[in-house]
């Protein structure tokens, strides 16, 4: 299997976690991984705190170069106008990729837990060990943001090789 890297991001209007992985044939290797931080105070509209994420986002796309882009869905939240912003920082953070000619996948977040840690309704915690363990880690200090992230790319790269390994075998009929 050719080395793809992949980036993983988790959309928030306050805290875009974003985390940059490369499969390589031994596993999985952390490229570079960190949060894009905008205010919720009354100093930044809105469309700034937007601005932000996607500018942010692009630079680390430049830095970095993945060839595919793993994006959560848009959970339904119990506060419509959160599920608003949210919808549109994810938008941006699509719109980043696309500018960059990076193909973007969707994943709901239940399906990322359950491949990550075995249950569709895992916290966050799990998640983070998780993602630790499968890059070979012993500790981490990012947020659990980054955490997310990290758990998107390699939701992403764990369904890619299962595909790849199934038209493997049934090309081999």
């Amino acid at each position: 299997m050719e080395p793809v890297t992949v980036i993983g991001i988790d959309p928030g209007s306050v805290r875009t976690g974003w985390g940059v992985i490369r499969a390589v044939s031994s596993g999985y290797e952390l490229v570079d991984c960190g949060l894009i931080k905008t205010t919720s105070s009354g100093n930044e509209d809105f469309s700034s705190r937007l601005a932000v994420i996607y500018h942010d986002l692009a630079e680390v796309l430049r830095r970095t170069r993945p060839l595919e882009a793993a994006i959560e869905q848009v959970f339904m939240a119990k506060n419509a106008q959160t599920a608003f912003k949210l919808g549109q920082a994810r938008g941006v953070a699509v719109a980043a990729c696309a500018a960059n000619g990076i193909p973007v996948y969707d994943y709901e977040p239940k399906l990322v837990k359950k491949t990550l840690v075995g249950t569709g309704g895992a916290e966050k915690e799990q998640v983070a060990f998780m993602v630790r363990c499968r890059l070979g880690l012993r500790s981490a200090d990012w947020a659990l943001d980054t955490s997310d992230a990290l758990g998107i790319a390699l939701t992403h790269l764990s369904l890619r090789r299962f595909k790849q390994m199934a038209s493997a075998a049934t090309a081999c009929k």
